[in-house]
């Protein structure tokens, strides 16, 4: 048993849908990011970071991962599923999950906050970071043309690490006209089971996107 303490974000997708796909059992407890729940001491003990993903597992002496990157890798190495044990292709999914944590996930959050949350319109900062989440698109593109997926032709938790950012392109103003391979590969994990269920634990707001991005604004600014 897993106890997994998420919201309805990227990183938090991240896990509910590796939760899924490896058939653990886990319990939710949603974490409400704009009342600040997140940085409440009794979080703090699970993750002194005061953010989400974290979980806590409950068969392993209630040992607290937190980091969504290290929670992927720790709970594939628990299953045995989704991280190849052979030196080279472990090393290819661990470069792909890095490229996600480094690179995908960071600029696509920062074109988040500026292009939607931010108070104040910063067009050199929206465009820098729509321009990189679009280079890094790219990127991907030109790997996914030559392999099914992120690290070659096995699902991963590169893939399960990277997708959740990348089919919100559109409310990140991050252009992915031309990039085919791209699409296709959004396409095609949009249709696994787990994916389709890991995507609503939590389910996402039923908030406006005005009440939304208010919300929001209220964090960025604290």
């Amino acid at each position: 048993m897993i106890d997994l303490y998420s919201a309805a974000t990227p990183n938090g997708y991240k896990v509910s849908i590796a939760l899924e796909e490896m058939g653990i059992e886990y319990k939710l407890h949603e974490l409400h990011l704009s009342t600040n729940e997140q940085k409440k001491p009794e979080f703090l003990v699970i993750n002194p970071n005061g953010r989400i993903p974290a979980i806590i597992d409950k068969d392993n002496d209630d040992f607290n991962v937190f980091e969504s990157g290290a929670i992927l890798v720790y709970l594939a190495e628990k299953t045995g599923k989704f991280l190849p044990k052979d030196e080279k292709a472990r090393s290819r999914v661990m470069q792909w999950l890095m490229f996600q944590m480094g690179g995908v996930g960071p600029m696509m959050g920062q074109a988040n906050v500026f292009n939607r949350y931010f108070p104040e319109k910063i067009p050199t900062a929206i465009e820098r970071y729509q321009k990189e989440g679009r280079r890094l698109f790219e990127v991907m593109n030109t790997q996914l043309e030559q392999t099914e997926y992120l690290a070659g032709d096995e699902y991963t938790i590169a893939d399960m690490a990277t997708w959740p950012w990348v089919r919100i392109y559109d409310w990140s103003g991050v252009d992915i006209e031309g990039l085919t391979h791209l699409q296709r590969w959004l396409d095609k994990i949009a249709e696994r089971p787990a994916v389709q269920k890991g995507i609503m634990m939590p389910e996402p707001s039923n908030l406006s996107d005005e009440e939304k991005i208010k919300r929001i604004q209220q964090m960025v600014t604290k």
